[in-house]
């Protein structure tokens, strides 16, 4: 019995010294220094977002195993040039990688640029596509398996018109209710629905639960349920955002070849 209390004792001096904390283990034995991705191919599209929101960043996701630093650190990573489509300048600029003070994440900055993106709904868009590989640097060397090493990233400025089906099946888009298709009266379709959550808060929370955040589901393209909102607080600003004489040249400066049949809703 003697003994028994003896080796409980020589326990509880071991974890004293060595904290027994695993957790903290991890956090602050400098002998770990290793990065790595997390998450799954990052994608962006400009898409229905605003036109006057010419540029966007990514922020490609790392962590690390190590201790923390009460400073800002960076970290080392290669451009896999062979899978590279556009031009750093013109469609993406890379930033500054950067784990943040007492900080086990960080992130690699992207800075997408609307304005040199190429492509359009008739012709199509043009998708690109970065691949990042971690690599070894002064502060950090990669870790884990090879696929963590490696993110992919793509980005567009496509705008597609909307999965809304007919019964048959097949694609629509009311005529009578928006006019032809073009990508910035979905742009502003969006844009007006968004703006419900200040104005009608709960009303849109519903709306989004049953027609998705980005109006993706709305059945036989035909928001009946919530018709006369939609009258009121969406098509009727589209309508007379489109028919507004100061906005003309801005729209015309973005889409030379936009429809101005956008019908009065009442």
């Amino acid at each position: 019995m003697k003994t028994f209390r003896y080796i409980l004792g020589a326990i509880a001096v071991v974890c004293g010294f060595a904290s027994c904390d695993d957790e903290n283990y991890m956090r602050y034995d400098t002998a770990h220094s290793g990065i790595y991705f997390t998450g799954d191919t990052v994608r962006y599209s400009f898409g229905v977002t605003p036109i006057d929101i010419r540029e966007h960043t990514i922020k490609v996701p790392v962590a690390i195993m190590g201790a923390l630093s009460g400073s800002d650190r960076t970290f080392s990573y290669e451009l896999v040039t062979a899978d590279c489509v556009g031009e750093e300048g013109k469609q993406y600029v890379m930033g500054t990688p950067v784990i943040h003070a007492d900080s086990t994440s960080g992130y690699i900055p992207i800075t997408v640029l609307r304005d040199g993106l190429k492509g359009n709904y008739q012709d199509g868009y043009e998708r690109y596509k970065l691949t990042l590989r971690l690599t070894a640097g002064d502060t950090f060397v990669p870790t884990l398996d090879s696929a963590s090493q490696v993110r992919v990233v793509m980005f567009d400025n496509a705008v597609e018109q909307p999965e809304w089906y007919n019964a048959m099946g097949e694609k629509v888009w009311s005529l009578s209710t928006l006019g032809k298709w073009h990508p910035y009266k979905f742009i502003k379709m969006v844009e007006y629905f968004h703006a419900l959550e200040n104005t009608l808060p709960e009303t849109y929370k519903k709306m989004v639960a049953l027609y998705g955040e980005n109006l993706e589901h709305i059945e036989y393209g035909d928001p009946y349920q919530y018709r006369t909102v939609f009258k009121k607080y969406i098509y009727l600003p589209m309508y007379e955002h489109f028919n507004d004489p100061a906005n003309e040249q801005m729209i015309l400066a973005e889409y030379p070849d936009f429809p101005f049949d956008f019908p009065y809703p009442f």
